[in-house]
């Protein structure tokens, strides 16, 4: 299913629950017990609940008691779900298996103008005495409804469960800012990262927060590609000003991976008058990149300057801190029994980007569900030892040596010097420990580097190291804060 989606004003869409077709559920699902086995479909499929139909869409929803079930079951069993319902009902073209709402089945909401779904979490509150509803519906006298898919926006992802660290708490606030319901002191908010860092995720709780607040404006969440694809075909197609007329009505825009704008002149210059035109008409605009905006290249520098006008925000890597905090919200959000100890080894070893370790993470928790396993260290380092290789990153002997005189408060060249005063001598042991334990150098080759050393004397320093760790509590806190800082 597309990750994008646009917004179009119009009214809420009808949807269905055919009780006609709870007996093609039925038969869908014993279908599948006899094809996935028994203990499969206890565990994934006998939960899944039958939700609403969409006949503008033509998608039937399925709900799965957890977000993890429902990616589960989508990733391992959807084509096969989503044929088996094109082949008992004509009316279902699409599948989609998501999380069962609080409190009964999804509901659709006015979050949303392309006749498609609208998020559960923003479906309309019960009307109070005077009638209006106090949630995302329209309000009185109001026929127009701010369009948001939930497939497309994932609304499930708010402020509340993006884990803040130091790499990414300038972002966080000015997004909270962005989608206040007072006007933020800046427009636009230029947010930009590398890939699984957390940006999309972001634009999301932007625009849940925003409709709650607003719930009868205008939302329009694209990426630059859906963008550019939008505007060709309404420029083929004769509909420019459709196309513009949807765009502008926006109070809220949100744009991702705007890098892919770069090159394209006429999608440029149809962005700029877009952008121009909803600043000045106090429309909020987030832009999302995976670089800074005088890093994108090919980019009409009209553009830039309006990008850099407001406030960039970036947000670097998550750090060891940051990577166990997201760890443990999501031990948290699904009660796993999975021991700190694989925590710290899931942080350590996964450090490409946020989205690969949540996936390291949901791997291990199917795998240890599918085979009955308990989640230890064992388990662990066997299930991802593809994944811990291709994260493995090279630490250098010179890394080393920077980082420890660097904590020592010495100068790195005393790593190499004759020196045999203590305040020289311990730190170079730590050194050399870390040297062995943390490189694939020999015990010559670190000799070597540390001042043409011999071999014996490297042996030395790692079992004082070792034997210190066990009797100075001190000495053993400064080997872990240089590990976590040279696994960074």
């Amino acid at each position: 299913m597309s990750r994008e989606a646009d917004n179009i004003v119009n009214d809420r869409p009808l949807v269905e629950t055919g009780s006609q077709r709870d007996g093609a559920w039925e038969e869908i699902r014993h279908g599948l017990r006899r094809s996935i086995g028994a203990r499969m479909y206890d565990q994934w499929i006998k939960p899944v609940r039958l939700g609403d139909y969409c006949p503008v869409t033509a998608t039937i929803d399925l709900l799965a008691p957890s977000d993890f079930s429902a990616n589960f079951v989508s990733s391992q069993f959807g084509d096969r779900l989503r044929l088996a319902w094109s082949s008992a009902d004509a009316g279902v073209s699409d599948v989609r298996i998501i999380r069962a709402p609080e409190g009964g089945p999804a509901k659709v909401g006015a979050l949303g103008a392309d006749k498609a779904h609208a998020s559960s979490e923003a479906a309309p509150a019960k009307p109070d005495s005077a009638g209006r509803g106090s949630g995302s519906g329209p309000t009185d006298g109001d026929a127009t409804g701010a369009l948001i898919r939930r497939e497309a926006l994932h609304l499930r992802h708010s402020f509340g469960d993006f884990v803040v660290g130091e790499s990414n708490r300038l972002a966080f606030s000015a997004a909270q800012a962005m989608a206040a319901k007072t006007a933020p002191l800046f427009n636009p908010l230029y947010i930009h990262g590398g890939t699984g860092q957390g940006k999309t995720h972001l634009l999301h709780a932007i625009a849940q927060e925003y409709v709650t607040h607003f719930p009868s404006h205008a939302v329009v969440y694209m990426s630059a590609e859906k963008f550019m694809m939008e505007f060709v075909t309404a420029m083929r197609a004769n509909d420019s000003m459709g196309f513009k007329a949807r765009l502008r009505a926006a109070k809220l825009l949100l744009i991702d991976d705007i890098q892919f704008i770069a090159g394209k002149g006429s999608t440029q210059e149809e962005f700029l008058h877009t952008i121009n035109e909803l600043a000045e008409s106090g429309a909020r605009i987030v832009i999302s990149a995976d670089r800074a905006p005088h890093h994108l290249d090919s980019v009409d520098p009209r553009i830039l300057s309006r990008l850099s006008g407001g406030l960039v925000a970036d947000i670097h890597a998550a750090d060891l801190d940051l990577r166990r905090a997201i760890l443990e919200a999501k031990r948290k959000a699904v009660a796993a029994d999975i021991s700190d100890m694989v925590l710290d080894f899931l942080a350590r070893s996964i450090r490409t980007n946020v989205r690969e370790l949540e996936g390291a993470f949901n791997k291990l928790l199917a795998y240890a569900q599918l085979t009955g396993r308990q989640v230890d260290m064992e388990f662990a380092q066997a299930m991802l030892a593809d994944s811990v290789r291709a994260n493995a990153r090279r630490i250098t002997v010179d890394e080393i040596q920077k980082a420890c005189a660097a904590h020592y408060h010495i100068e790195p060249s005393e790593m190499r010097s004759k020196r045999r005063a203590r305040a020289v001598a311990r730190p170079r042991q730590v050194a050399m420990y870390l040297a062995k334990k943390m490189t694939p150098r020999s015990l010559p080759e670190i000799g070597r580097i540390f001042g043409g050393r011999d071999h014996s004397t490297v042996i030395h320093a790692v079992r004082t190291i070792e034997a210190l760790r066990q009797s100075n509590p001190e000495i053993d806190s400064d080997i872990r804060t240089l590990q976590r800082k040279l696994e960074m």
